[in-house]
């Protein structure tokens, strides 16, 4: 975990080093040019010469170093012998200016650094519209991304909310904006922009959580399509009274999967590619061209197994589906091409 960042806030990707490493890399290269006009002195003592007793030590040499990199210069010690101001002229000054350019450079960048975080936040910002929010970034909410991604998602409509910095900084590196913080409150989702948003998707640990999450982010969004997962049957019914469109009971699908798998393997094995996304079989959702309006669903092109009206899902065999209408949209199977 990067120690320069804060409990919360956005974080983009590809970011430079932190402000706290470039502190620590040139304090190690302000030491270095100390050492070095230390060692400088020290195999000339006797070129130097102490105003209150004459002699210079080891540790008069390392004092000397000190007021000297620094440009304090109290002007008691000084050298004498030519090979010393030599030295002083040739190696001193040049490690003195270095010295003072780390120290100028160190402040500008750690500014610089700052103030590159802060424009680019600011330029993500007043760009971030109908994107996509991912609350929890673990096996659930990669997936998620993953299937965005195929399905020609690009990855700066997606940000990733989670309260561990670990996770967030694994978005970050597979190219995703991520803020760090607990998506029950409003504060941090604010800072995903899911007021802005067109589609929000929960993927975290516990029932609860989601129930929170998923009633925090209808308030601020009413108009978003919420996705959340549970993995409890038993709490399908609280998530969507807190708001949720569609809610994916894990434990009952993975459950109703090994079921099938062990009566038809084939069956479990054509549900196992739907799931995944331009690999053999994949179902797909359009709306109804007009050509197909008033057609039965059986009749329009492709393989349409449902209708989606007015957000119910009518199986192709209803009755309903006997003649399809504007604004309705199908649901159909579709063979990727290679």
């Amino acid at each position: 975990m990067r120690d320069d960042l804060p409990e919360t806030g956005v974080r983009l990707p590809n970011l430079a080093i932190s402000p706290i490493r470039a502190v620590l890399r040139r304090v190690l290269y302000a030491c270095g040019a100390l050492a070095a006009v230390f060692l400088l002195v020290a195999v000339d003592l006797d070129g130097y010469k102490d105003s209150y007793d004459g002699k210079v030590s080891l540790l008069d040499a390392l004092y000397y170093a000190t007021v000297t990199v620094s440009t304090t210069g109290y002007g008691d010690i000084t050298p004498v012998s030519p090979l010393a101001r030599a030295i002083n002229i040739v190696a001193v000054t040049p490690l003195r200016i270095v010295f003072l350019v780390i120290l100028v450079g160190t402040t500008l960048e750690v500014l610089t650094q700052r103030t590159r975080e802060n424009f680019l936040i600011q330029r993500w910002r007043s760009g971030l519209r109908d994107h996509t929010v991912i609350v929890g970034y673990g096996t659930k909410g990669r997936a998620a991304t993953r299937t965005l991604l195929e399905n020609d998602r690009a990855k700066e409509s997606i940000v990733v909310v989670d309260p561990r910095a670990e996770a967030i900084e694994e978005a970050n590196a597979d190219g995703f904006v991520g803020v760090v913080g607990d998506a029950t409150r409003s504060e941090v989702l604010n800072r995903a922009g899911v007021r802005l948003a067109k589609e929000i998707i929960i993927a975290v640990q516990r029932d609860d959580t989601t129930a929170l999450v998923t009633l925090t982010s209808r308030q601020l969004n009413p108009s978003a399509t919420i996705v959340a997962a549970v993995r409890e049957a038993e709490n399908d019914p609280l998530v969507r009274q807190s708001g949720a469109d569609v809610v994916i009971t894990s434990s009952d699908a993975a459950g109703r999967m090994l079921g099938v798998a062990t009566q038809s393997p084939a069956v479990s094995a054509l549900i196992e590619d739907f799931l995944v996304y331009g690999k053999g079989l994949d179902l797909t959702e359009r709306p109804v061209r007009p050509h197909e309006v008033g057609k039965a669903a059986i009749e329009c092109d492709g393989m349409v197994i449902a209708v989606v009206r007015d957000g119910e899902i009518v199986p192709y065999a209803d009755p309903r589906a006997a003649s399809v209408r504007e604004g309705d949209r199908l649901v159909v199977i579709h063979v990727p091409q290679e």
